[in-house]
């Protein structure tokens, strides 16, 4: 898989490091039950289709982006950078 880089261009997956869904998790709250800390820990979805993921561009420009891509074909739709998404 290729992903392209808002400031570098097209790289190698390899090139980044995944660390999951771009969505919002909410942290239960100090004191939640264990059942609650397991599914925050351990549960996530697996959909098929398009979804938004976070990625960082660990052997690159340091950079944090929000990649959009289809589980299903492989498609990689886009990138944006983290920083960008927040103004």
């Amino acid at each position: 898989m290729r992903l392209t880089c808002p400031l570098c261009g097209e790289r190698d997956r390899r090139e980044f490091y995944y660390y999951g869904a771009a969505d919002y998790l909410a942290r239960p709250e100090p004191g939640a039950a264990p059942e609650a800390w397991d599914d925050y820990l351990h549960l996530r979805d697996n959909p098929a289709g398009v979804v938004r993921d976070l990625w960082y561009h660990e052997s690159g420009c340091g950079s944090w982006l929000v990649v959009t891509r289809n589980t299903v074909t492989h498609d990689v739709l886009g990138a944006e950078l983290v920083a960008e998404r927040a103004k």
